[in-house]
């Protein structure tokens, strides 16, 4: 082990899967903290408290670290919007539930932008090589990415006769790109410093507009 300015020893070796784990959860803190540009390999091995050669041994630049805390941001945001899917009240009626679970998609990853903005802009902020991690690795608790609750909550729509199945192809898009635009104008655009209940209003009426258009 080598020792530091504080003291503090830098660990040349985890345990077998430990190290990657350990440099994403430290890519997580400082995406948390500065979003996307502060998630760097030096930065992370120091909060690991690991000399910095040893993250290649797992990444083999910054981009690739990069994408996998983007791929677990991701992760984080849809056990966001599956939590706020738990909260509903149970109900026989089964368009009510597949509707309230539509909106719980959308509020649910608005909640996410505002508490989380760090991790959210980290999310989707894509380097330029998309082959670092695998797709699951953005998954929630259930196995599904953010996109894949959307669409599984639309095909609940038309399962419920709310949504014609003629409308069902693209509609994650139109959804999507609804909420996101929402979400961004309030953590980096005009909307930023609107008062929350303005804030909650608006993301309701968005998620009406988006009922009504599809």
């Amino acid at each position: 082990m080598t020792a530091v300015g504080n003291n503090k020893p830098k660990r040349e070796t985890y345990r077998h899967g430990d190290l990657r784990n350990a440099l994403v959860e430290a890519g997580l803190e400082l995406a948390r903290q500065g979003g996307p540009t502060a998630v760097v390999l030096r930065a992370a091995t120091r909060q690991a408290g690991v000399a910095p050669n040893a993250a290649y041994r797992h990444f083999t630049d910054r981009n690739a670290l990069l994408h996998a805390v983007s791929q677990a941001a991701m992760a984080h945001l849809a056990r966001t919007m599956e939590a706020e899917q738990t909260t509903l009240p149970p109900t026989t009626d089964a368009a009510a539930a597949a509707r309230a679970r539509f909106r719980a998609v959308g509020t649910g990853y608005l909640r996410f932008a505002q508490e989380e903005p760090g991790l959210f802009r980290t999310a989707f902020h894509v380097p330029g090589d998309m082959t670092h991690a695998a797709a699951d690795t953005a998954a929630g608790t259930t196995g599904k990415t953010p996109f894949e609750l959307l669409g599984t909550a639309l095909d609940g729509l038309v399962e419920a006769g709310l949504l014609p199945e003629d409308r069902r192809p693209g509609a994650e898009f139109l959804a999507w790109s609804a909420v996101h635009g929402l979400a961004c104008l309030l953590i980096d655009g005009p909307l930023r410093g609107l008062h929350p209940t303005r804030v909650h209003d608006a993301g309701q009426h968005v998620i009406d507009m988006i009922e009504r258009g599809i």
